[in-house]
């Protein structure tokens, strides 16, 4: 199980190398590439593959690997072109993370339509958009993990549910689809703010499923994308759960902040070393907490 963290915040800082290096250096095992920003702009040239190949040996020379990416988002726009020049982009962010050796790449699903008030069409168009996506993952040799949202209310500014936030639609979806290279990436944080039972949710999907996750922690209200123990969720019964069914992808951390708050975004470039130290301290000890609380249910059967 390798302890990753996405450079999102890092890259914000400083160039993208420097951002591996420094992820590097803090002893994570590897680094979850953002394609949003500046790092997306990055590969919009005819010469994105010889970039990739060359931060790839860069980052193998640091002794650290891609192991997972995060393609453009949103999915989608309620202006038709701008959505196809946004799955163009996708396709691309597909491509370039194979390259940089990622395994996994989070690919939001549609949700410009109101969920509340199009939770059928929604699910139609993901089902045909993921399918879409297929031929793509078969090429580059890389899987889409399709991840749980929340959506903004309009009327009250709270959060509220969207597309795969509650895990009987999860796996709906991922079944629906009913294919080995669409899997599903967890986001811990937001099942948190749409009040669902963390640990019941990780069971329902199962290790078949749940192949990834986005790790962070909230105050139950906002999207702070902060480090776990900062917030209020349990993640003592998010291992537990992780651990009791068998769970076999690596903790992935999306705590690079929200807006105006958060954890990693909260540094200037000279604190940031620091702040990724601890960071993977903490990823490092969920990672031994998963695998004990595996060792346990193996014992136990």
């Amino acid at each position: 199980m390798l302890v990753s963290t996405t450079i999102s915040a890092l890259c914000k800082l400083t160039d993208i190398k420097d951002a591996i290096r420094i992820t590097a250096e803090a002893g994570f095992d590897a680094f979850d590439m953002p394609f949003f920003g500046k790092t997306m702009e990055l590969f919009s040239g005819d010469d994105y593959v010889e970039k990739a190949k060359d931060l790839r040996k860069y980052a193998d020379g640091l002794g650290i690997v891609c192991n997972q990416a995060h393609a453009p988002c949103p999915s989608s726009r309620p202006d038709l072109e701008t959505t196809k020049q946004i799955y163009k982009d996708i396709v691309r962010s597909m491509e370039v993370a194979s390259v940089l050796g990622a395994k996994i790449i989070a690919v939001h699903p549609v949700q410009h339509l109101k969920y509340a008030e199009h939770p059928d069409e929604l699910f139609e168009m993901n089902v045909k958009f993921y399918k879409s996506l297929i031929p793509y993952c078969e090429k580059f040799g890389i899987r889409v993990g399709c991840e749980n949202m929340w959506q903004d209310n309009s009327r009250t500014q709270a959060i509220t549910e969207s597309t795969c936030a509650r895990a009987w639609e999860f796996c709906k979806y991922l079944d629906a689809v009913n294919s080995e290279w669409i899997v599903g990436c967890l986001d811990i944080g937001h099942v948190s703010l749409v009040n669902a039972d963390i640990p019941e949710f990780i069971h329902k999907m199962g290790n078949k499923r749940l192949r990834a996750l986005h790790i962070h922690d909230t105050d139950y209200v906002k999207d702070l994308h902060t480090m776990p123990f900062l917030g209020k969720i349990d993640y003592h019964a998010v291992c537990k759960a992780l651990g009791e069914i068998g769970y076999e992808g690596d903790v992935t951390f999306e705590a690079d902040g929200y807006e105006n708050y958060g954890y990693a975004n909260q540094f200037p470039l000279e604190l940031m070393p620091a702040a990724e130290k601890l960071l993977c301290s903490v990823g490092k000890y969920l990672a031994s907490e998963i695998e004990k609380n595996r060792k346990n249910e193996r014992e136990a059967i």
